[in-house]
């Protein structure tokens, strides 16, 4: 027969759990974004996706699903849906035909600078609902969780490939 925790230990793990507040925080800014960005027929998850796509040199599908914390599999399933619609493209790299570069399109850029104004707008609004150090204090703690674990995941990989 199991045991069931005291309430207390409930309330405890609700209350200090940096998982599960990070989790309740992201899934509601990602509603906000998505109904933001719906008009436009993205998600912010495309928009993100999108933005990484925006670079000088356009990256890897390895490179891209590190920075943005994917992994492959699941980038593979995003980038379909806008490559279906035209926004981006995938071509292998001419020197090493393992690799695939990820190319935003005419119309994926397009797209991106039509989101810019709505991502802006919405950042405006919650800036405002939080004080100017709390949203600094949020993004500084949030990149630096972000970074650890990237590195620390980068390790783990190689060490399992060694």
């Amino acid at each position: 027969m199991s045991k069931k925790l005291p309430i207390e230990v409930v309330h405890e793990v609700r209350d200090a759990c940096l998982c599960l507040a990070t989790q309740r925080a992201a899934r509601r800014l990602a509603r906000r974004f998505d109904r933001a960005f719906a008009p436009l027929g993205l998600t912010n998850g495309q928009f993100s996706l999108m933005m990484a796509l925006n670079a000088p040199q356009a990256p890897t599908l390895g490179r891209l699903a590190d920075a943005l914390a994917m992994d492959r599999t699941t980038l593979t399933a995003a980038l379909k849906s806008l490559e279906r619609r035209g926004l981006v493209v995938t071509r292998l790299e001419e020197k090493d035909r393992r690799l695939r570069r990820l190319f935003l399109t005419g119309a994926g850029a397009d797209l991106l600078a039509a989101a810019l104004p709505i991502w802006r707008r919405e950042h405006a609004a919650l800036d405002d609902e939080l004080s100017r150090s709390e949203g600094q204090k949020l993004r500084k703690a949030l990149r630096k969780l972000g970074a650890e674990t990237q590195v620390k995941e980068r390790t783990l990989r190689h060490e399992r490939h060694c």
